[in-house]
């Protein structure tokens, strides 16, 4: 188990993370932007550190600010909720490097996992059943035919 998260979002889902540590007891660490200064995941987390301006690029997208922001919190994982980077193998891997336990899939999974017709391939390979569609790559005019045929 941890002992301190940061969330590395904001808004409603790092609330949601925030009080499900809350009730395992982890501390938490949220992230914000200066536009984010008074936002209610930094009121409900345990620490907040600022990560940058309001535009993500310089603050929820900082890869070395939000490790930074975690090594100076003393996190040993980052939950990136979902969007962001929640699906960045690089910053998954970065985390790794610093020694900060990223809570989502490996950076493996993720790089494969992110080409969809590469997943479909290894989804039918593993016997799992995958919805009826192409298994390469279509122009649009093909893909409204194909979309179409398929229903």
């Amino acid at each position: 188990m941890f002992n301190k998260i940061l969330i590395a979002n904001r808004g409603e889902i790092a609330c949601r993370i925030i009080r499900t540590c809350r009730k395992l007891g982890i501390g938490t660490v949220a992230i914000y932007s200066e536009a984010d200064r008074d936002a209610l995941h930094v009121k409900l987390a345990d620490d907040a550190r600022l990560v940058g301006e309001a535009p993500p690029q310089q603050s929820y997208l900082d890869i070395d600010k939000i490790l930074q922001a975690a090594r100076d919190a003393g996190a040993d994982a980052i939950h990136p909720g979902y969007g962001f980077l929640s699906e960045n193998p690089v910053f998954a891997r970065r985390c790794q490097e610093a020694g900060i336990r990223f809570i989502g899939p490996t950076p493996e999974v993720m790089e494969k996992m992110g080409d969809k017709l590469r997943a479909r391939k290894l989804a039918k390979k593993a016997g799992l059943p995958v919805l009826p569609g192409t298994d390469q790559a279509v122009e649009d005019d093909e893909a409204e035919e194909r979309a179409w045929k398929l229903g």
